[in-house]
């Protein structure tokens, strides 16, 4: 049954998590894609847009619009999908709500402990390239199209995305102002 699968497949994405909500896109995009076929990548990027840009952490939202799309293309109700959503935000959180209780206890008691300020300086390297690989994990012919299929969408894929990450690097242009500059851009590019 589904939602089995989805309360065992989010808890583990939640517990072997590290690096917060972009890192865990690629453990999510993995399970929901690549290993029950619940999606397609298609469908997954598409979740991940829409998770950026509505309010709530990334993580928990891509988990949401997983465990909605998922009962969905299962061939549920609204209703059932609703309870797909519920089920999948509450296991990604379970296990690492859990945990922290733990680990907070203990950092509160060896908090000046030499070994435990290494493993910490080297687990916050590893997140960053968790995180990158997250990152690269969007760069796809879903996301920036195909050359042989359509190069002037690639192009214009590519110009926009260096575009907003200089805006964004560089000017601290703010992501709103970006994600509706974009919104128009791509009405305007394939809308038209």
């Amino acid at each position: 049954m589904i939602f089995l699968d989805l309360f065992y497949t989010f808890c583990k994405i939640g517990i072997f998590n590290f690096g917060g909500g972009y890192a865990m896109i690629a453990l999510i995009q993995n399970e929901v894609v690549e290993n029950h076929a619940w999606m397609t990548a298609q469908e997954f990027t598409d979740i991940v847009a829409v998770s950026q840009m509505t309010p709530g952490p990334l993580g928990i939202n891509v988990a949401t619009y997983a465990g909605y799309t998922s009962v969905i293309n299962a061939g549920y109700g609204a209703g059932w999908a609703v309870c797909g959503a519920f089920l999948a935000s509450f296991a990604v959180l379970l296990l690492p709500f859990l945990l922290l209780l733990a680990v907070s206890r203990f950092l509160r008691q060896h908090r000046d402990n030499k070994d435990v300020a290494n493993v910490l300086s080297v687990l916050r390297i590893a997140i960053v390239g968790v995180v990158a690989a997250a990152a690269l994990l969007l760069v796809s012919p879903e996301t920036f199209g195909s050359f042989a299929e359509d190069p002037i969408q690639v192009i214009c894929s590519i110009a926009i995305f260096g575009a907003v990450f200089i805006a964004s690097y560089q000017y601290k242009t703010s992501p709103i102002l970006l994600i509706l500059l974009c919104g128009l851009a791509g009405f305007m590019l394939y809308g038209l």
